[in-house]
């Protein structure tokens, strides 16, 4: 099968909503190339996901490619791209030079080689992402083993703020607990969650597309196998019900407008997650966490991007 690709050059903080325009408007898979991510690589003799002798790196900004089967018309789909990238800057985000082109892929199978960038990466004390085609044996008795594709949907355990989060879901998961998992791209910190021991898994998400993708990964961990996952904008489809444990990794943006109403869904004591903070955002977020009554336990960083645990707290407390 013929393949090629639009190209959007831009800025660290713009790739995860860059890569959401992609994937929404059919991408079947992103590649990511971000200045940024240098600094974050392990010691060479760590076992990372991407490996760092395979890439060069560029010097500056990132760009984010989706790619396209080649009978696809893709000119007029770049124009709403180029306005969604646009559109970037009324969220706060930086997305300069925000460029979208086409451009053609050399003839190879992609699809089979940008998977050797890929390999096993331990995200966490507790929790290894391993590719779907990968064989991987856990080298510890407490080491849970995530398995991915990761070309199905944004999202698969390496960025800094999928990071933030399954460290956040260690820290808070003691077992047994509900949890919903808002804007679950690819489904894997619900599935993380389930993992580490929690209970009674939804996942939602506003694409129907990222819904079926992270019900193909959900598949292809058996232990969450009973995690649930429905298409909902934020809270508009959710059920009638609170849970211990809400999970949210999006832009700020979003998280603001999620804010004044998860206490709605969500036990007294109960957890809320947040990630995708860019760092200056992050006073912002804590003060809007501070006005709906959340008290503020933790806050994360990693690179330029915060995680937040915070808790509802009980009236009586």
């Amino acid at each position: 099968m013929s393949w090629q690709k639009i190209v959007v050059e831009t800025q660290t903080e713009a790739i995860e909503a860059i890569s959401n325009i992609l994937m929404t408007h059919g991408a079947e898979g992103v590649e990511i190339d971000d200045s940024a991510e240098l600094a974050h690589y392990q010691p060479a003799d760590a076992t990372v996901m991407v490996k760092e002798d395979d890439i060069v790196h560029r010097l500056s900004g990132a760009a984010v490619t989706g790619y396209f089967a080649n009978e696809i018309d893709l000119q007029p789909m770049t124009e709403t791209i180029q306005a969604e990238v646009d559109q970037l800057a009324e969220f706060g985000l930086d997305a300069h030079p925000g460029t979208v082109s086409v451009q053609s892929v050399a003839d190879a199978d992609w699809a089979t080689e940008w998977q050797k960038y890929y390999h096993p990466v331990r995200v966490t004390r507790h929790i290894t992402v391993v590719p779907k085609w990968e064989e991987y044996q856990p080298v510890q008795s407490d080491e849970e083993v995530i398995v991915l594709d990761p070309g199905m949907a944004f999202g698969t355990g390496t960025h800094p703020t999928t990071k933030l989060m399954m460290q956040a879901l260690e820290v808070v998961v003691r077992g047994g607990e509900s949890v919903i998992d808002l804007g679950t791209g690819s489904g894997v910190l619900g599935i993380a969650a389930r993992l580490l021991g929690a209970d009674d898994i939804l996942g939602t998400d506003i694409d129907e597309v990222a819904v079926k993708s992270a019900q193909g990964n959900v598949d292809l961990n058996p232990k969450a196998a009973d995690m649930q996952l429905i298409v909902s904008d934020l809270l508009k489809d959710v059920p009638d019900k609170k849970y211990d444990i809400v999970i949210a990794n999006m832009l700020a943006e979003v998280l603001d407008m999620l804010i004044p109403d998860v206490t709605n869904i969500l036990q007294p004591d109960g957890y809320l997650l947040l990630s995708g903070i860019y760092y200056d955002k992050r006073d912002q977020m804590i003060s809007a966490l501070t006005a709906q009554g959340l008290v503020v336990e933790q806050s994360m960083k990693l690179g330029d991007w915060y995680g937040i645990i915070a808790k509802f707290k009980n009236e009586d407390d």
